[in-house]
């Protein structure tokens, strides 16, 4: 009975962390937001104990600091290049390996959220941030290696966190999605060098239009 109890108590948490997660990246909670437990379990639905569970593993993750409470982190600027340095890798790693075990259904459903990426006058910004994440999901999924999937989401926040303030222009939209083609060309060849290769450009042309932005 109390293992039944503690696994459920475990869910809660992370259901309550996916939740809050998926609010922080939403931008629904904001860099230096200050977070009250209270609140946050009426807003929820959820007990004291899951909430504060899910607080601390998000403070692990790198999203919450507590400073006299929780605070939703800001990107530490000291650290831009390394966070954009260490996405090349993760990103290149995933692909590389997506190259090696995605199977054909997931390349499928990569080129359908590409298409859907494509810039057109109905897609708004929310829905193509939106996309995007899905297509970089999965192939980090399609990459099945669950410490790689760590590590992506480990970066998730600070590498996403830059993105949000800058406002793309249509031709930059039109060029991310040329390397999203490209990315996936290269996986159904089972081109591992390719894929490899094509990702970490793609986030390379990502810092060449953020960093200028943000002054790096």
């Amino acid at each position: 009975m109390a293992t039944r109890k503690t696994a459920s108590g475990e869910s809660m948490a992370k259901d309550v962390r996916t939740r809050l997660r998926s609010m922080i990246l939403g931008s629904e909670l904001k860099p230096g937001q200050r977070l009250v437990e209270d609140e946050l379990c009426e807003r929820l639905g959820a007990g004291r104990t899951p909430v504060r569970e899910a607080l601390l593993l998000l403070q692990g993750e790198g999203l919450l600091a507590r400073a006299r409470g929780w605070v939703v982190e800001n990107v530490d600027r000291s650290q831009i290049r390394a966070i954009f340095e260490s996405r090349a890798a993760i990103e290149g790693s995933t692909a590389r390996l997506a190259a090696r075990h995605a199977p054909r259904k997931a390349f499928d459903a990569l080129s359908r959220l590409a298409d859907g990426m494509e810039p057109s006058e109905t897609l708004t910004r929310a829905e193509l941030n939106r996309l995007n994440n899905e297509f970089h999901k999965l192939i980090v999924e399609s990459a099945e290696n669950p410490l790689l999937a760590q590590f992506h989401e480990r970066t998730q926040f600070q590498y996403w966190m830059l993105r949000v303030p800058i406002l793309f222009s249509e031709a930059e939209r039109v060029e991310m999605n040329v390397q999203h083609r490209r990315i996936v060309s290269a996986l159904i060849a089972r081109d591992e060098d390719e894929a490899d290769r094509a990702a970490r450009e793609h986030v390379e042309s990502t810092m060449a239009i953020v960093g200028p932005a943000i002054h790096l």
